[in-house]
């Protein structure tokens, strides 16, 4: 016989075996007592083994032969271990939840425009993606992997470096031309100026009286003067819209400009000792999900 009839044969004998019925053999695997006799003695031919015998006196009974006997318990194992493969290879097919927690503007601008290529390289994992701007807790939260922006220590996490920026000017191309274009950062001073305060709190975090200190013109141009904005994806749409210079970060205007929607007006740059970081609990370094988002995120980062 091919190999599928010996499997059929094999389950219909250990569902014999059990019932010692082939009525109730054939009830459990949805055929008929017929079909399950042809099986038994198909496999009985095959095998040049007898597997049951029936009494002779009284009523008549089912029963096995040593040679049965003594396969059963490892026929048995076989089945077992069959039925755990195929639930597994269903659970590998079912969508595992993978939560994530990184900061609004970096998921605006960056991490949102390549989202879709883990998915198309891991399609059975459902991300969820919380952009808010409290530092979650892992546990409580039941986070998988945060992004988080800093120097890269936080207490009871292990942490990946991913990126670090490098800090300009960008404006909407607008303010290039006309009267008061922006030519040399002196100009800077007829522009309204956008100030990103969203990481105020961190002294080490470059602000327009740093850049232009760097760029010479510190006492020419007023670093207080323009508007504050706590967030960083908000402050670049005020640029976009030609309502003030904004001080650019690498990892969140890199779409802006390479769209045409904003501009650098000078090649002065500002370095940041802060960078992103892919952050998760020592417990999950080798969860697969977490293994996964890893190297993809590591590799979407090399790629800028």
């Amino acid at each position: 016989m091919r190999a599928p009839n010996n499997l059929n044969a094999l389950r219909a004998f250990e569902a014999v075996s059990r019932h010692l019925s082939y009525a109730a053999a054939a009830e459990e695997l949805n055929v008929t007592p017929a079909a399950v006799g042809h099986l038994i003695r198909g496999l009985e031919d095959t095998l040049d083994v007898q597997l049951f015998y029936r009494t002779s006196s009284g009523a008549t009974r089912l029963f096995l032969t040593d040679a049965a006997r003594s396969v059963l318990p490892a026929l048995q194992s076989g089945f077992d271990l069959l039925s755990e493969a195929v639930e597994q290879l269903k659970a590998s097919k079912a969508r595992t939840v993978f939560t994530i927690t990184v900061p609004a503007a970096f998921a605006d601008k960056w991490l949102l425009r390549r989202v879709e290529r883990f998915q198309q390289r891991h399609p059975y994992y459902e991300l969820r993606i919380d952009t808010s701007n409290r530092l979650a807790d892992f546990a409580a939260d039941r986070v998988d992997v945060g992004i988080r922006y800093g120097t890269g220590v936080w207490p009871d996490l292990v942490s990946t470096y991913l990126l670090r920026d490098e800090f300009f000017p960008v404006c909407s191309p607008a303010l290039m031309r006309g009267k008061n274009r922006l030519k040399t950062p002196v100009d800077l001073q007829h522009h309204l100026l956008i100030h990103d305060v969203s990481m105020q709190s961190t002294g080490v975090f470059p602000t327009w009286q740093s850049w232009l200190q760097k760029a010479g013109c510190k006492n020419v141009v007023d670093h207080n003067r323009g508007i504050q904005i706590n967030d960083s994806a908000a402050a670049y749409r005020t640029a976009i819209e030609g309502n003030g210079v904004a001080l650019g970060r690498t990892t969140l205007v890199e779409f802006d400009l390479q769209e045409g929607m904003l501009v650098r007006p000078f090649d002065i740059v500002q370095r940041c000792e802060l960078a992103y970081y892919l952050v998760h609990r020592k417990a999950s370094e080798n969860s697969p999900a977490v293994v996964a988002f890893k190297e993809w995120l590591i590799e979407e980062a090399g790629a800028l």
